[in-house]
């Protein structure tokens, strides 16, 4: 009934109760979930994962965030997703939030890995997921510039204006919701994803991140995704039926999940 479209099970929060996290997933009814990369050197683990888990699918890529590790070419990205079960490029994208005393000039190593993962996923025909924090126009830029609009994917743990959920979305992306649209502070968030069409939203947890009310605080699981579902069906004013039908048939559609 709900698919977590983001998840990083791969994480030691989550990895050490991993059969515990399956079978809270199953009573949820959380039929299936993607398990995100984050660098090539987690990459083996969490294809592992997918191979391992009829229910787990997952993606290759570097995260915006992480410095110190290998960079990818656009050929090993290439390679790597063309392994089975792997649906998707990334957690590709910008993030400017932590700048620590550099300019945005600085940060154009992130634009060249962005620039890679964009170009990988061109040639393999496979979605972005991209994170984009305090750096949302040049997010839409390097697209523009890209053609990332041929790839598709999907803007994950939404945070931005409604402006640039539109811009996403005329561009053919998704826009996923994470616990966040549940905390009590989100009302800005929750006015975005009023203005959305349902047909383009996907849900997710991010986990082991931003446990959605009512676990704010704790640490985050797939087998949560149906709270994020309710408070985003709260917002468009439909039934968590309805939400999850539309949003589980959506991510199939996005990664071409079976």
């Amino acid at each position: 009934m709900f698919i977590d479209s983001h998840c990083h099970l791969s994480f030691p929060e989550l990895k050490a109760r991993l059969p515990q996290i399956l079978a809270e997933m199953s009573q949820a009814q959380v039929e299936q979930a993607i398990c995100i990369c984050t660098t090539m050197e987690e990459f083996p683990e969490v294809h592992g994962l997918a191979l391992a888990h009829p229910q787990l699918w997952a993606s290759v890529g570097v995260h915006p965030d992480n410095e110190d590790v290998h960079e990818p070419t656009v050929e090993e990205l290439v390679q790597a997703a063309q392994g089975e079960k792997i649906v998707a490029i990334g957690e590709t994208g910008l993030d400017y939030y932590r700048l620590n005393g550099r300019s945005m000039a600085d940060m154009e190593w992130q634009r060249e890995r962005f620039r890679s993962h964009i170009r990988a996923a061109k040639r393999v025909a496979k979605p972005l997921v991209i994170h984009t924090r305090s750096s949302a126009a040049d997010t839409l830029r390097v697209l523009d510039e890209e053609g990332g609009e041929q790839a598709g994917g999907v803007f994950h743990c939404f945070t931005e204006t409604v402006e640039i959920a539109l811009a996403a979305i005329e561009r053919g992306f998704y826009v996923s919701f994470s616990g966040i649209l549940s905390f009590r502070n989100a009302q800005d968030l929750r006015d975005v994803a009023a203005a959305l069409p349902l047909e383009r939203l996907l849900i997710e947890t991010d986990s082991p991140y931003l446990a959605p009310v009512p676990h704010r605080g704790r640490t985050n699981s797939p087998a949560y995704v149906p709270h994020v579902a309710t408070a985003l069906a709260q917002v468009k004013g439909v039934s968590v039926e309805e939400l999850a039908a539309q949003t589980t048939a959506n991510c199939r559609r996005l990664f071409g999940l079976s």
